[in-house]
C-alpha cells in the first residue's frame, strides 16, 4: 500500500523544522527533494567508482562507463523509450533548445509556423521567439477554456499547411492542467507537423510511455523527479536524432577529427559533447527506479486525492481564486488571495513552517491571460499528506488575520 508517511522517511531534508514547526514543503514543482537512494547512489559512485567515461580501458573507467549507460538505460525504460533515442542534457530547457538548435535550425524556413500554447514555461517559450527572430518563422498561439484547459478547438483552427512543429507542455506546472497528447499527436501528424512536449510536471507524477503518446520530442529533468540537479533528458524518435547535427562541439561527440573538419558520433552521443554530468546521471537513474519501485500508478493515484482535498479546503477558504482545473490535475495548485499579495502570502505561510511558491512561476504570458501580475503555488508529491494540506489550509487563516482590506495590495 502506498504510504507517505513511510516515504517521507527517506528523505533526509524533510526531518526538520522551521521556527519551531515541522517542515512543510509543498514546493516540488520547481523542485523536488531527493530520497535517500539517490544520494546514496551517487555518495557510492564518487567513493567508489567515479572516473571519466568512455574514453579509458582502466578499470574505473569501465565502471564509471557502465554506471553512466546504465542509468541512460533506466531513465529511458522509465519513459518507456529505447536507450538510443534518450540523449542526457543539463535540464528540460536545454533539451528544447537543443531541439531548436538542431531540428529547428535545420529545418524551418520564413514562413514556417510552429503552434504552441498560453500555458507554456518560459522555456518552452523563449527558445522558439529566438528561432522566430532569426529565421522569420511564425508563432501561433492556443488559448484555454474557461476551466483552463487547452482549447482543443482552436488549437484544429490554428493547424494550417504551413504548420510544421507544435509545441506544448504535457502538465502545466502553474495550472496543474493536464493536456491530450496522444490526441495533439495525431492531429499534428496529420498536418505532417511534428510535437514537441513539455514533460518536465509529468515526468515526475504520471507513468509515461513514448510509444503511446507518440510525440517526436520528449523533454524532461531529473531534479524535479527526485534525482539531482544538472541532468535531465531528451527523448527523441531515432529517425530525427538521426538527422539532426550536432547542438555542441567537442569532445566524446565526435567520430573522427582531422584538420579539415570532423564526422560525428551516432546519437545519442552525438548530442552529449565533452565531459557529462556522470554522477548525476547515476543519481537520476537510482530516482527512476526509486519511482519505479513506487509504482507511477500509485504516485499520481495518491496526488489525485491530495489535490482533490487540498482544492476542496481552499475552495473554503474566503476571497481565495483558483486558477486551473479542479478534477483530473496535476499536484501543482495555484491560487489568489484577494487583498493579499502572493509574495506577502508566501512570507507569512514561510513563519509557519510552509514552504510555497509565489510569483508567475516562468509563465508569465499565462498570468498576463489570466489578468494577475503573479500566484501562490503549493505544489504537492509523494511525499506530502493530508496534514501538509491541513497545515496550508492553516497558515492561510492566519496569514487573512494578519493582511485585511486595508492593506490590500492587489
Amino acid at each position: 500500500m502506498f504510504d507517505p508517511e513511510r516515504i517521507r522517511d527517506d528523505f533526509p531534508i524533510l526531518h526538520q523544522t522551521v521556527r519551531g514547526r515541522r517542515l512543510i514543503y509543498l514546493d516540488s514543482a520547481a523542485s523536488a527533494q531527493k530520497p535517500v537512494a539517490v544520494l546514496n547512489a551517487m555518495r557510492s559512485f564518487y567513493e567508489s567508482d567515479y572516473a571519466n567515461v568512455h574514453r579509458g580501458v582502466h578499470r574505473l573507467a569501465a565502471r564509471a562507463t557502465d554506471a553512466y549507460e546504465s542509468a541512460r538505460n533506466r531513465v529511458a525504460s522509465f519513459v518507456g523509450a529505447p536507450p538510443r533515442a534518450l540523449v542526457f542534457t543539463r535540464n528540460a530547457t536545454e533539451a528544447i533548445n537543443l531541439v531548436a538548435h538542431s531540428w529547428g535550425r535545420s529545418r524551418l524556413r520564413a514562413g514556417d509556423e510552429i503552434v504552441l500554447s498560453v500555458m507554456e514555461h518560459h522555456s518552452n517559450l523563449v527558445p522558439w521567439h529566438l528561432l522566430a527572430e532569426e529565421r522569420g518563422v511564425v508563432l501561433r498561439y492556443v488559448p484555454l477554456t474557461g476551466d483552463y484547459r487547452l482549447d482543443l478547438d482552436a488549437f484544429e483552427k490554428l493547424i494550417t499547411p504551413r504548420t510544421r512543429m507544435v509545441c506544448v507542455s504535457h502538465m502545466s506546472n502553474t495550472l496543474g492542467t493536464i493536456n491530450p497528447i496522444a490526441q495533439i499527436a495525431e492531429r499534428a501528424h496529420a498536418a505532417g507537423a511534428v510535437l514537441l512536449v513539455d514533460g518536465a510536471q509529468a515526468a515526475p507524477q504520471i507513468a509515461l510511455d513514448m510509444g503511446d503518446l507518440d510525440c517526436d520530442f520528449y523533454a524532461f529533468s531529473g531534479h524535479k523527479m527526485l534525482g539531482p540537479s544538472g541532468i535531465g533528458a531528451l527523448y527523441a524518435k531515432p529517425e530525427h536524432l538521426e538527422a539532426m547535427p550536432p547542438f555542441l562541439g567537442g569532445g566524446e561527440m565526435i567520430r573522427e577529427v582531422r584538420l579539415e573538419g570532423s564526422t560525428y558520433a551516432a546519437p545519442p552521443h552525438r548530442f552529449e559533447a565533452g565531459t557529462p554530468a556522470i554522477a548525476e546521471a547515476v543519481g537520476f537513474g537510482a530516482a527512476a527506479g526509486y519511482l519505479e519501485a513506487l509504482g507511477m500508478d500509485d504516485v499520481h493515484a495518491h496526488e489525485r486525492e491530495l489535490v482533490a482535498y487540498a482544492v476542496a479546503g481552499l475552495k473554503g477558504v474566503p476571497g481565495v481564486r483558483l486558477l486551473g482545473p479542479e478534477t483530473e490535475r496535476g499536484g501543482a495548485v495555484s491560487f489568489v488571495v484577494e487583498g493579499i499579495h502572493p509574495h506577502d502570502l508566501a512570507t507569512i505561510l514561510d513563519t509557519e513552517g510552509v514552504a510555497v511558491r509565489a510569483g508567475h512561476h516562468c509563465t508569465m504570458p499565462l498570468h498576463h491571460a489570466l489578468g494577475i501580475p503573479a500566484s501562490l503555488r503549493a505544489s504537492f508529491y509523494l511525499y506530502n499528506t493530508r496534514e501538509d494540506a491541513d497545515r496550508l489550509l492553516e497558515a492561510l487563516d492566519r496569514a487573512r488575520g494578519i493582511f485585511g482590506p486595508a492593506r490590500a495590495t492587489v
